[in-house]
């Protein structure tokens, strides 16, 4: 019989990065992944500059920096000119970065590994079942069918995800109505491609895209709004690709050689439950939109930050079972306002004659700073805060990631968090102290801050972002009064 504290239902970058976070904290992590080698193909090509923040956290950013590309501007639904300035937002990393999902996904497995995670390929789960006491797993590897033990379960396995449908966890949402094509080909001429490489082209019948792939391929993406919805399971051939571009643009397209094609569309749903008892779900297993800017690979990764230190804390004993319910009311509004943000830009893409003065609209609004910036946070990510008990009087940090304040010697935010745990940071002279019970896990840090005073102290989360606040002209004694009773959040015995 297997056991383990906590088992990982798919290793994708989601599933790889949960298990990372769970060997961090010193909890067992088996990732059962039905694929028996690491997927070679990427559906998603960036990373946002709220995953950045985290993967700085960790000391992982570094890694991904080296191989991949800094992409200092991005777009809202197609629209140029102008396009969104990333570097006047409020972070470290000003930028979203092009790397495969591919590369993502083997940086991530490797760190999970080098920290002790046991990565199970060619595993699939057939049956899953709960009580109080634990989850069993019915699961079919190489070497026969057998039963895997754990606390809790994490389905990190795609939008059709196994553990959600076994678990019977709805997935309501609104159907597809948009027909998307992808294929990774060479062009006979790159030059001649109608909307320029990388560009966007937009006609009375659609959308072309295409982008250079790493080596000599390019991706080419097309978009029907008036056609109909074929079974996502049907196979993509180069002849239907073909065909979509020439309704698109109105010429054939000289394409070969294809490595790889995907159909989907812009069906949105968010599941049910992000917690069914024991059972949890994450990245695509409990929510889908559509793809464009690889907003569901980045609101995965967050998703599997923001839970993997709550589960260690519960199987390690210093958490109460009820900080697990915090799961679904953080992740929710996310994932609600990315589908909101995804759907919009869907509407705007629609070529349709009577959305040209919307678009129109939108490109003036656009030009405008203010909007700019917004629309920038609301893509990268930063603008997500997660809801306080005490929101009308919360200090404007609370919720929020940590800000990127510098100590005295250059130490930054980021590299207090390197090892995964919650971090009370005193800045001179404030001394806050923390009951026993909690002592010994969270990391008390007493610096000095360099320039304006951001505030006296600062209760971090392990996920970066901030729980509690003592205003630098706060009252000390009503400060750690709500110090108190935000600890009991998070900490068993700590009320």
């Amino acid at each position: 019989m297997n056991t383990t504290d906590i088992a990982v239902v798919g290793c994708g970058p989601v599933g790889a990065l949960l298990a990372g976070e769970l060997r961090l904290a010193g909890v067992d992590a088996v990732v059962l992944e039905r694929s028996p080698g690491p997927n070679v193909h990427s559906r998603a090509f960036r990373l946002q500059t709220a995953t950045l923040e985290l993967l700085d956290a960790r000391g992982l950013l570094e890694d991904f920096l080296a191989t991949a590309v800094r992409i200092p501007k991005t777009h809202f639904a197609g629209i140029r000119p102008p396009l969104l300035d990333l570097d006047r937002l409020d972070s470290e990393h000003p930028f979203t970065l092009g790397i495969p999902q591919s590369l993502t996904e083997a940086h991530l497995e490797r760190w999970a590994r080098g920290l002790g995670a046991q990565v199970r390929r060619g595993h699939e789960v057939l049956g899953v079942e709960q009580d109080g006491g634990g989850v069993r797993l019915d699961v079919e590897g190489p070497g026969g069918r057998y039963r895997l033990d754990a606390a809790y379960v994490v389905g990190c396995d795609g939008g059709r995800s196994t553990v959600r449908k076994l678990s019977g966890i709805g997935f309501p949402g609104r159907e597809g109505t948009v027909s998307a094509l992808l294929g990774d080909v060479t062009l006979d001429d790159p030059d001649a491609f109608p909307s320029g490489i990388p560009g966007t082209l937009r006609t009375a019948t659609g959308l072309v895209m295409a982008v250079a792939m790493p080596g000599t391929g390019v991706r080419v993406f097309t978009c029907e709004f008036d056609r109909p919805v074929p079974p996502r399971d049907r196979p993509v051939t180069l002849d239907e690709l073909r065909a979509a571009v020439r309704r698109v643009v109105g010429a054939d397209v000289g394409m070969r050689e294809p490595t790889w094609m995907a159909r989907f569309t812009d069906a949105s749903r968010i599941v049910a439950a992000y917690r069914q008892g024991r059972v949890f779900l994450a990245g695509d297993a409990a929510h889908v939109h559509f793809p464009i800017g690889a907003q569901g690979l980045n609101l995965g990764l967050q998703d599997a930050v923001n839970l993997g230190w709550k589960l260690a804390g519960r199987v390690r004993g210093w958490a109460p079972d009820t900080l697990l319910d915090t799961y679904d009311p953080e992740r929710r509004p996310v994932a609600e306002r990315v589908v909101r943000e995804t759907r919009a830009q869907v509407a705007l893409m629609n070529p349709d004659e009577r959305i040209d003065p919307l678009r129109e609209l939108f490109r003036e609004l656009l030009a405008i700073g203010d909007v700019n910036l917004h629309l920038s946070r609301l893509l990268t990510g930063l603008d997500a805060r997660y809801p306080t008990d005490v929101d009308a009087g919360a200090h404007p940090l609370v919720g929020r990631r940590a800000p990127a304040l510098r100590l005295a010697g250059g130490v930054r935010v980021a590299q207090l968090l390197r090892r995964g745990r919650p971090v009370l940071l005193n800045l001179e002279p404030a001394a806050f102290t923390l009951p026993a019970a909690v002592l010994p896990h969270v990391d008390v840090v007493t610096g000095r801050e360099e320039g304006a005073g951001t505030a006296a102290a600062l209760l971090i989360r392990p996920d970066g972002a901030v729980a509690w606040v003592a205003g630098p002209d706060e009252d000390p004694q009503e400060a750690g009064k709500r110090l108190r009773g935000t600890l009991a959040t998070y900490f068993a015995g700590a009320g």
